[in-house]
């Protein structure tokens, strides 16, 4: 059988992050991708101009149509606008019983624009948040969903990882790259065990995507039988040379885009 991901996002124009970056991850990776666009958004490397949010209700319609028809190996949810969108994502998944979801809870673009509208946080907490597999939130928005300050150590980062996961998620991936230091230093926390995960830091400022790609990655994984902690290792190695390759690629004024075919590309 073919590996199917869906990505339940917002579309970025400029093909960097929300949908067009997790297509390219799941084709990159083998998985065939399937999209639910939850937002349209003006946006290019160098910030968010404007954000029209998709009907709920037609949120709820490409949902039912995917599902119909297609046999959905995992799920990858992004940039969910209103709270709305929330419940509609979380009603549809539910009702189609998917698996294999993976939670990037986006709050903020790489440009530092809001990618939320007021009272999303809470409906995460209570009603998407116990539904999913694995939640990757990185310091910023592990501090928002947990009402805390900013994690300094891994210590605090563990402490705010096992409150996520008090939420219902069974496992929680705290990704490090906010943080200071030569290695960027990501746990993946669940019921048993803390997996640490470090990659040296590498010196770009093409890092457009990342916590998309990041996910992404994660769900191909799943999407093709591996386990939570191997699809996340696999990830974050192949983030890593994603990032490694971006200076590769000219793309914008601002901070561009991973290079998510890096393999492929250089090759003659």
């Amino acid at each position: 059988m073919t590996a199917i991901a869906l990505t339940i996002a917002g579309s970025d124009p400029s093909g960097g992050a929300g949908i067009q970056a997790d297509l390219k991850t799941f084709a990159a990776l083998g998985a065939y991708g399937a999209s639910v666009i939850t937002a349209l958004t003006a946006q290019n490397t160098r910030g968010v101009a404007a954000i029209y949010d998709v009907p709920a209700g037609f949120i709820s319609a490409q949902i039912d149509t995917i599902f119909s028809d297609l046999v959905v190996d995992a799920v990858k949810i992004g940039m969910l606008f209103r709270p709305a969108t929330v419940e509609a994502a979380a009603d549809g998944l539910a009702r189609h019983s998917a698996r294999n979801i993976v939670l990037d809870p986006v709050t903020i673009a790489s440009s530092g624009d809001s990618l939320l509208s007021g009272g999303v946080i809470e409906v995460l907490r209570s009603k998407l948040i116990p539904r999913v597999l694995i939640v990757t939130p990185n310091l910023p928005e592990a501090a928002a969903l947990t009402g805390a300050d900013l994690a300094r150590n891994e210590a605090e980062m563990e402490v705010q990882a096992r409150e996520i996961l008090a939420l219902g998620a069974r496992y929680v991936l705290m990704k490090g790259g906010h943080g200071e230091g030569d290695d960027s230093v990501d746990l993946l926390v669940g019921q048993g065990e803390v997996v640490r995960m470090s990659a040296k830091r590498i010196a770009t400022k093409n890092t457009h995507g990342t916590g998309c790609t990041l996910s992404s990655a994660i769900a191909a994984g799943l999407a093709k039988g591996r386990d939570v902690v191997a699809a996340t290792q696999a990830a974050k190695a192949y983030v890593t040379e994603a990032i490694a390759h971006a200076d590769e690629l000219k793309v914008g004024q601002g901070p561009g885009p991973l290079h998510h075919f890096y393999e492929h590309w250089s090759k003659p």
